[in-house]
């Protein structure tokens, strides 16, 4: 038993530190990346930390990638850096709103629980399962995230429902659930052979 919880300690510990790695890379890489597309990765060791570790772990990796998130808008200002930090500014006041803390959390904690549950429906096919949870995982962040924006920051942001229906569907959005599914189905089937 105690071996057990020192092997989790010891993956999550994994998984966070992939999770800042990628994150500081992503940063990197944009500053010089030539094109528009710029798919976000930080969600991927949380949707297989879901799938592999359980819903209960999946949501404390989902947390940690609220905090990164926040500590990186927090630092770099960007002009949507108010979106996921309440110490930036929102345009046109001076000060931030403690409601970005809900756009950084509520749906980073829920990507690390829904890949979980629709991995167990689907699991009889393990690379199809956990390329549909991969999927469903990056879904969960892009259309809970936009959404909580909009009802939040709509009216500073002069968006419309349409404005986040285009955004949902958006390239971004899309590269980032087709890259999720991949690499999580093939990842997981992985992960789960050496965890058996």
């Amino acid at each position: 038993m105690r071996k057990s919880k020192a092997s989790n300690t010891a993956i999550i510990s994994i998984f966070i530190a992939i999770m800042i790695v990628i994150n500081v890379l992503t940063q990197v890489i944009f500053t010089i990346w030539p094109f528009p597309i710029r798919p976000t990765l930080v969600h991927v060791p949380v949707i297989i930390g879901s799938i592999i570790l359980g819903p209960k772990i999946g949501a404390f990796l989902g947390f940690i990638m609220g905090v990164i998130s926040t500590v990186t808008a927090t630092i770099i200002t960007t002009p949507t850096s108010f979106l996921f930090s309440p110490l930036q500014p929102v345009p046109g006041t001076n000060s931030g709103d403690w409601r970005a803390i809900l756009i950084a959390f509520v749906p980073r904690i829920l990507i690390g629980i829904v890949p979980y549950f629709v991995f167990q429906l689907l699991k009889k096919n393990t690379k199809i399962g956990a390329g549909i949870a991969g999927f469903a995982g990056s879904a969960t962040n892009t259309i809970l995230v936009l959404s909580a924006i909009y009802l939040i920051f709509g009216d500073v942001l002069k968006w419309s429902v349409k404005t986040v229906l285009a955004s949902v569907v958006g390239t971004n959005s899309i590269a980032e659930a087709i890259i999720s599914a991949i690499l999580t189905a093939a990842i997981v089937p992985a992960l789960l052979k050496i965890r058996d």
